[in-house]
């Protein structure tokens, strides 16, 4: 059992205030997933430039890492040093970026990477993390949050999501998958390389891919269904859009309000009830094998 939030404003008058709205949305969600929890927030950004999430447990020096990858790529760089973790800022394309990261910084996990992105995720209550990061702080325009109770896999940062599996691209998934090893080995021969076990990964890569050839976020996720097998509820995000799937059986909860002024999406409604305007919203469960998409 996990939970699963997300927030699409349409109303930018509420951009300064996104972290405020998804962090007690997300603390809603501890007692579906006590073990970790993320979320991956999405902001304007600024052209020609990319971020780059990083987690590290072995006393990374993120500023001395930064100025290393400065003079690396010859590129300007700042840093946002939260302990284990880092927003590195860096004034080139993300390929270049990663690169630069994996030949000076390869005891740093790159938790997610875009233009518009930034992911914060880690072990613990989700009330720890967002007070650990600051997560209620922060301001955009989307976010895409989970809390996990882990079944398959082991509880560890890595293992946690959001899964960013490229550039802006966020899924969270509550749920399970019966026939990820069928997919995850087609993946590996078309060279697609994977960081854990964790059968949502597949599926984060498996969009990715899709949309790598040309398909956009609900067309990649028509043929989740076509692909996958099993039990999920899946919330994803690139940095244009924000779209729901569930199952042919839907037996995973999700819930979704909408009003003017955003789209609201959570595994259970309580995580909602605290939104301003919620009263007036239009709230409905998605059925299933439905993909609902909203683009800005």
């Amino acid at each position: 059992m996990c939970g699963i939030v997300g927030l699409h404003l349409k109303s930018p008058q509420l951009h300064t205030r996104l972290g405020e709205l998804i962090a007690p949305m997300l603390d809603c969600m501890s007692s579906r997933g006590p073990d970790s929890a993320g979320v991956a927030l999405f902001d304007e950004g600024l052209p020609g430039r990319v971020r780059l999430s990083l987690h590290a447990t072995d006393g990374t020096d993120w500023e001395v890492l930064g100025r290393a990858m400065a003079d690396d790529t010859g590129a300007s760089v700042s840093v946002e040093a939260l302990g284990d973790v880092a927003i590195l800022d860096v004034d080139t394309g993300p390929d270049r970026a990663a690169a630069s990261l994996r030949r000076l910084g390869p005891s740093a996990t790159l938790v997610g990477i875009g233009h518009n992105m930034e992911i914060f995720k880690d072990v613990g209550l989700s009330r720890e993390i967002i007070a650990r990061y600051g997560i209620d702080k922060r301001r955009g325009y989307q976010a895409v949050g989970h809390t996990r109770m882990a079944t398959e896999s082991a509880v560890t940062t890595e293992h946690s999501h959001p899964f960013a599996p490229a550039a802006d691209i966020a899924l969270v998934h509550n749920g399970s998958f019966s026939n990820p090893a069928t997919v995850r080995r087609r993946l590996e021969r078309e060279g697609i390389r994977f960081d854990t076990d964790n059968d949502s990964e597949v599926c984060a890569r498996y969009v990715a891919r899709q949309m790598e050839h040309g398909a956009d976020l609900g067309e990649a996720l028509r043929m989740v269904q076509k692909e996958l097998d099993g039990f999920f509820t899946l919330l994803v995000a690139t940095g244009s859009q924000f779209a729901v799937l569930r199952d042919s059986f839907a037996c995973k909860p999700a819930v979704i309000a909408e009003t003017d002024s955003y789209v609201a999406m959570s595994s259970e409604y309580h995580a909602l009830a605290g939104l301003p305007g919620i009263e007036d919203a239009n709230v409905f469960e998605p059925v299933p094998e439905e993909v609902y998409a909203w683009t800005r």
